[in-house]
């Protein structure tokens, strides 16, 4: 029982540290709420005035008939209708899909990714993660192979490497045989190497190679290309950052190399044929064991903003090991200053995470690179605009955590449709210069890039950081963010590009954080509108069911400075009062907390929604939807009333926002709901979008046990008295047509 107590205790602090508020800057002023808050009916008919003036800009990318996606292909736009029976919403322990479909397990947590592997016993005595599939399944990518084997082939819906991210290693400790080794953050234990070891492989990425049998795919555990990238795999650094003294290591002394990736969540990819992963919670892994009078003002100040306190352990304390502990494998997740300088100690460890990274799919002798030129911060993913020959590339990127920012990278160099199979040498080129901007979304449906760069006199001349070069500034992203202005929104998830006319989407998943939530110290606006109490507990406030953003660039240009927006969908339950259903949502399609969001390229125009969610549980376990968007503009102009705002003088608070056309379950309809305590998260298709792969991510994660399995909460997907296990899916029409179309 003890352990039992002290595993909960953990989790609950885990998770609070993830939720917790770095963002204390004011870009938002009290005064500016109080005049959105008391503006009469001539400022909100001359808001909707501008809303429709900003939605003119690239008005006629609405209605192309044809596109370019990130990949250089032509998108055709064709009358699609979404062909499936809604599922209904369930709290049963299993994986429910539409009627007519099939969904079958491909790869679960510790499953052998090599053909001479033992099979995976889930009782926690397997310790090979180095050749197993990792924990947590997150994002993922289907990379077609050439017919040769040798190469891409966008078009193979045959033969393909899946890439797939792996967030953490199930806190509960399912991989361990009685639950891990105590690592509160309050303790001071040593942890067994052995548990470390393995809780470090099971982060990163797996690769395997997948081959279609009949209307499934099977894995090809003899294939070459499989193989692990884990949080101990050696990676470089590249662009801006590179060498720079404030990543010099005792690994690194000359900050060019690092080792690990960790907290791997969103993903993107390259036009080249690359995978890019984010790195996000990955603040919570390091431990700080000295005074904060150790360290200098700047930073002090680059710590805090980042949440690595000298308060706790370590999210899985793996800075203690034994009699191991002195040696870099274990040390180096200690951010203290223990030597005369920085290369003689790991003081600057963390400065070496959070960042975007690329790896090769198709050559495992290239060593993976972190692209500091996206910035550092809670990466979900990068996400590619259209691709035009000629014209810079361009990724969008999130910073995963409440009150924090939206980015975007511009390329330098305008893209050669040559590059297309050079492989990371391509990204050297690409992602290696340019520049990196974050959103500010204006009151009145219009929007601005700020660039991230000491060209910005405001980031130059701040007096409370001194930036001592361009380095610095991406290596302290959220600080260049909160001194240009840049809009607080409600964590910022993934994003996607519709490939039909160039419009960008984005999540916000959700703010309530106790005393930090939106409307509590956060004021509400324009692009953030709704302060409520959550129905399930009403101790619950703020924006307690997220919602989705999405915006267009101006003259239909990725690498635009200034673009108009509006909110595709709020999360809601469906009879929930009209101030915060705003999107009309029925039983069909009500939904919570949205995470993931992916376009299909087989079918454009189809949008899928994955969830994450903790507060609409008590009726209905994550999910995933279908949906047929608009476009910018299809909406209308809305006052939210807003009830007894605590950052708002006089309580109830009316709120001018811009919202898309109404959600009916003809656009929008829930597509799978998953087991108990899962998040859904991570989607891919094959080609010929007949295949989707949809995973798993920690069923059971509520479990008051690791060892027991009558206090499991889920038993997916192997059933009976099993451990619970992530895992990709693969789903299928049983009539042979393309999903969900």
């Amino acid at each position: 029982m003890a352990k039992k107590n002290s595993i909960q205790r953990v989790i609950k602090k885990m998770a609070a540290s993830e939720d917790a508020i770095h963002n204390t800057s004011a870009n938002d002023s009290f005064d500016q709420v109080l005049t959105r808050a008391r503006m009469g009916r001539r400022g909100f008919l001359k808001g909707s005035s501008s809303l429709a003036a900003a939605s003119m800009l690239g008005m006629g990318l609405a209605f192309l008939a044809d596109a370019v996606n990130h990949k250089g292909q032509v998108a055709k736009a064709a009358d699609l209708s979404l062909n499936f029976n809604p599922v209904a919403k369930s709290i049963a322990d299993t994986l429910i899909v539409p009627e007519g479909y099939t969904a079958r397990v491909l790869l679960a947590t510790g499953d052998p990714i090599k053909s001479n592997v033992t099979a995976y016993k889930n009782n926690g005595t397997d310790n090979d993660f180095n050749v197993r599939a990792g924990d947590h399944h997150d994002a993922m990518q289907y990379f077609g192979l050439s017919r040769d084997g040798n190469g891409w082939d966008s078009n193979n819906s045959d033969r393909a490497l899946l890439c797939i991210n792996h967030e953490v290693c199930e806190d509960l400790g399912f991989v361990h045989p009685n639950g891990p080794t105590d690592y509160g953050s309050e303790s001071t234990a040593a942890r067994p190497p052995i548990e470390i070891d393995k809780e470090v492989a099971a982060h990163g990425i797996t690769i395997v190679e997948i081959a279609k049998q009949g209307s499934t795919y099977q894995i090809n555990q003899d294939s070459r290309y499989n193989r692990r990238i884990t949080g101990a795999t050696v990676f470089e650094i590249s662009g801006p950052a590179r060498r720079s003294p404030m990543l010099a290591t005792a690994f690194s002394p000359n900050g060019e190399q690092t080792r690990g990736t960790l907290n791997n969540c969103g993903h993107g990819y390259t036009p080249w044929g690359t995978f890019l992963s984010g790195e996000e919670n990955w603040a919570g892994y390091f431990h700080r064991r000295e005074e904060d009078t150790a360290l200098t003002e700047k930073e002090l100040a680059s710590f805090k903003r980042y949440g690595i306190s000298n308060a706790t352990s370590g999210r899985y304390n793996w800075s203690r090991a034994g009699a191991s502990d002195n040696t870099d494998l274990y040390r180096r997740w200690d951010a203290s200053k223990t030597g005369s300088s920085a290369d003689q100690d790991f003081r600057n460890v963390a400065n070496t995470f959070g960042w975007v990274v690329e790896i090769d799919p198709f050559n495992a002798n290239a060593t993976p690179k972190k692209r500091t030129a996206l910035g550092r911060m809670a990466h979900e993913g990068a996400w590619p605009a259209k691709v035009v020959a000629g014209q810079p590339l361009v990724f969008y990127t999130g910073d995963d955590a409440r009150n924090e920012y939206v980015y975007k990278f511009v390329s330098a160099e305008a893209w050669d449709p040559r590059d297309a199979t050079g492989g990371l040498a391509v990204g050297d080129k690409y992602l290696d210069n340019g520049t990196l901007y974050a959103a500010k979304f204006n009151d009145d449906g219009t929007g601005e890039w700020l660039p991230l760069t000491l060209s910005n006199p405001t980031i130059a001349n701040y007096s409370d950081y001194a930036f001592a070069d361009e380095a610095d500034v991406l290596i302290n992203a959220r600080i260049a963010a909160d001194v240009a202005g840049a809009t607080k929104m409600d964590r910022p998830e993934w994003g996607g590009v519709n490939p039909v006319n160039g419009e960008v989407y984005f999540t916000l998943t959700n703010n309530v954080s106790g005393s930090n939530g939106r409307g509590v110290t956060t004021p509400l606006d324009a692009a953030n509108p709704r302060y409520y109490a959550d129905v399930k507990d009403d101790t619950t406030k703020g924006n307690v069911n997220g919602h989705v953003i999405r915006w267009r660039e101006s003259g239909n240009d990725p690498a635009a400075t200034t673009f108009s927006w509006d909110v595709y969908l709020f999360g809601s339950q469906a009879d929930a009062e009209a101030d915060v259903n705003l999107s009309g949502l029925t039983d069909e399609n009500d939904f919570s907390s949205p995470d993931g969001i992916w376009f299909s390229e087989a079918m454009p125009g189809l949008l899928w929604i994955q969830t994450d969610d903790g507060y609409y549980t008590d009726t209905t376990n994550c999910m995933m939807l279908a949906a047929l968007p608009g476009s910018v503009g299809d909406g209308e102009a809305k006052m939210v009333t807003n009830k007894a705002v605590p950052t708002n003088a006089d309580g109830d608070q009316m709120v001018k926002t811009y919202v898309g056309q109404a959600a009916s379950p003809t656009v929008l309809r829930r597509f799978l709901v998953g087991p108990r305590d899962c998040e859904i998260t991570g989607i891919t298709e094959s080609p010929d979008g007949k295949a989707i792969f949809v995973n798993i991510q920690h069923p059971g994660e509520n479990s008051e046990s690791a060892t027991d399995p009558t206090q499991f909460t889920s038993h997916w997907p192997d059933g009976g008295n099993a451990r619970p296990r992530s895992a990709t899916v693969i789903i299928t029409r049983n009539d042979g047509g393309t999903i969900a179309i």
